[in-house]
């Protein structure tokens, strides 16, 4: 950038930076980052979070004043700050540096996995549509989980992220998907838009689109007895979803009965309880700047 151009920014960025995500890896990258969009034209507004939620109000209150919003963080940091210009109905592209824990979006939607990798994929100005879940008044851009494996590759408390426990409950559930009821003891379950589950269950051969308008409900049995355990775990080894224990379906619109204080786990973060809950694509919701 010569002299003449130092003073014109035609375009405004607004940077949301989650300072503690995964191991506080966007800190040393924090000046690069706002340089390259400097470079790529950006007048840039920088916005640091201290505590769960101000990623969602910052897009919420400034996102539609800006050109791009981005956000450096984890899964949970990109839902909120997708939440904020949802709630503001704000039509403003998204780019994303991965630098949480599981980085489960980054990996399904094909983008790098370093932060200078990303940032050269954000100046690309590349965009590309996906869509987002909605789940009741929330949103979620990966995956909506309950059940056993949920709180052990996603958790919201950063001082938790290196003691992550496994709880295994049964839970009898009833859901409604595009007007078939299923209802039985289920171990796990999850609504997603993604080719991976927490690198437990990978669904990318079993016809995922993420960018089609339809969601994949993947739900798990609850085994009763350690031969039935041992099924359950072949089954999820091997990808199984034609026998007993694995269902895949691809749905659109589905209604959930839930137990009592039961909480989802929406791209790591805590959804609160509803007793019952609606669950719907949001056809090419996002807009993801750097985006294949």
């Amino acid at each position: 950038m010569d002299q003449k151009e130092l003073l014109h920014f035609p375009k405004r960025a607004l940077f949301v930076v989650n300072p503690v995500a995964g191991r506080k890896t966007i800190q040393k990258h924090l000046s690069d980052c706002v340089r390259a969009l400097m470079d790529a034209g950006y007048l840039v507004t920088t916005m640091v979070t201290a505590e769960r939620g101000e990623a969602t109000q910052y897009a919420k209150t400034y996102g539609k004043f800006y050109d791009l919003v981005v956000c450096a963080g984890g899964d949970g940091t990109l839902n909120e700050t997708v939440t904020g210009l949802a709630e503001s109905h704000a039509n403003v592209p998204v780019g994303y540096i991965p630098c949480g824990t599981t980085n489960d979006f980054s990996a399904s939607h094909g983008l790098p996995k370093d932060i200078p990798g990303a940032m050269q994929g954000i100046v690309s100005e590349q965009r590309a549509r996906y869509d987002v879940g909605c789940f009741a008044d929330q949103y979620f851009v990966g995956v909506a989980l309950f059940g056993a494996f949920s709180w052990m590759a996603y958790t919201t408390e950063q001082t938790k992220k290196n003691k992550l426990g496994y709880h295994a409950y049964v839970l009898d559930m009833r859901l409604e998907a595009d007007g078939t009821t299923l209802e039985d003891d289920y171990l796990f379950g999850a609504v997603s838009n993604a080719y991976n589950l927490g690198g437990y269950l990978d669904l990318s051969a079993t016809g995922v689109d993420l960018s089609d308008g339809i969601l994949e409900l993947v739900l798990v049995k609850a085994p009763r007895s350690l031969p039935e355990l041992d099924q359950l775990l072949r089954a999820i080894t091997a990808g199984d979803f034609t026998g007993h224990w694995l269902t895949l379906r691809h749905v659109k619109n589905m209604k959930v009965h839930n137990p009592p204080k039961l909480q989802w786990s929406l791209d790591g973060e805590k959804s609160g309880w509803y007793e019952t809950v609606e669950i719907r694509a949001l056809p090419g919701f996002l807009e993801l700047q750097g985006g294949k």
